[in-house]
């Protein structure tokens, strides 16, 4: 089979755009690296020339980046539940390798957060240990928890697994490391986030992907429903304050979207004007101090490209403070990430 890169440059060629505000800074707290994937399409990659390509090209003021654990460059052999750490190790060396500026000045993968399992419970410290000592930017892990009845939809955990004895305890040396939880979910888990939270309070939750809407499946052609819920979901999450949010990861197909099956790719302006009602609902909620703009490149490389994305950012963000857009856009994530500036 042969090895392709994911985002046809010569379809998202098709929506050129110059970067607005170019001078905007930016910190990327959500996008991936591999060299294939463990989950289907197995055959796709997207490495640091990649994204460093994808940033450059973009035209837009990217000062750091946050890795976020796409569960590839596991060690081999060893205990499966130390596997994981070879992931860290590995990007570790290419945030090195970025620093060094062979591709550019940008400082790729600052942070970078791993998994590991917190069904291990307090036996999860070793795993978490060893990160720390493969990478001085290793700042937390993603325990992905989605789950669903329908069978369209991945199932990435146990139902109702946050609110297990194990996974709580596993939260817990979280919390006492100093270290952040970002969880993928779906929305109808929101008052499940929301119960773990207020167990653990000292734990930073990150919660991945403007609460993980799903409109496809059982929730297709739903709206007037599915959004209420939404709605209902992301406001009891708010209420935790040690819960922040990331504005992004729409591009999926879960999102209910058509973006990635059109001739040409959606620009910037209808890509604002789209997102505008779901983005300002989560910024009312949360406030900007709490909330983060996110490329999750590549996987929502398939419906537009990275100068889109984050023109259409700019575009809806344009009526907050100068303050409240630093924080949109770096400030909470460098804060979060404990990136130094």
């Amino acid at each position: 089979m042969a090895i392709v890169t994911i985002g046809e440059p010569a379809w998202l060629q098709l929506t050129p755009e110059t970067a607005l505000e170019p001078g905007l800074p930016i910190c990327d707290p959500h996008h991936h690296i591999w060299a294939h994937r463990h989950e289907p399409p197995a055959y796709q990659r997207y490495l640091l020339p990649d994204l460093a390509a994808d940033i450059r090209d973009s035209g837009h003021n990217v000062r750091s980046t946050v890795f976020i654990e796409v569960r590839a460059f596991y060690r081999a052999d060893g205990l499966q539940e130390m596997r994981p750490v070879g992931e860290v190790a590995h990007v570790n060396g290419l945030a090195d390798e970025a620093a060094s500026g062979k591709h550019g000045p940008t400082k790729i993968a600052a942070a970078i957060v791993g998994h590991a399992d917190l069904k291990l419970g307090d036996r999860v410290a070793p795993v978490l240990e060893a990160m720390q000592a493969a990478s001085p930017r290793f700042r937390g892990i993603r325990h992905a928890t989605g789950w669903d009845a329908s069978p369209e939809l991945a199932q990435r955990d146990i139902q109702g697994v946050m609110a297990t004895s194990q996974y709580r305890a596993g939260a817990r040396v979280l919390a006492k490391m100093s270290l952040t939880l970002d969880n993928s979910l779906y929305h109808t888990q929101l008052d499940e986030l929301a119960a773990l939270a207020r167990a653990v309070p000292d734990l930073t939750i990150v919660l991945n992907h403007i609460g993980g809407l799903v409109r496809v499946g059982p929730y297709a052609s739903r709206d007037n429903e599915v959004l209420a819920d939404w709605r209902r979901g992301i406001a009891a999450v708010a209420a935790c304050p040690n819960v922040v949010l990331k504005l992004g990861g729409v591009g999926q197909k879960r999102f209910g979207f058509d973006w990635f099956t059109r001739a040409k790719p959606i620009g910037s302006e209808e890509l604002a004007e789209t997102l505008a009602p779901l983005m300002h609902y989560c910024i009312e909620k949360f406030g900007p101090s709490r909330c983060m703009f996110e490329s999750n490149f590549p996987v929502d490389k398939v419906s537009y490209g990275y100068t889109i994305v984050f023109n259409a950012f700019k575009r809806l963000s344009k009526d907050y403070s100068p303050s409240e857009r630093a924080a949109l856009f770096h400030d909470t994530a460098v804060q979060v990430y404990r990136i130094a500036v």
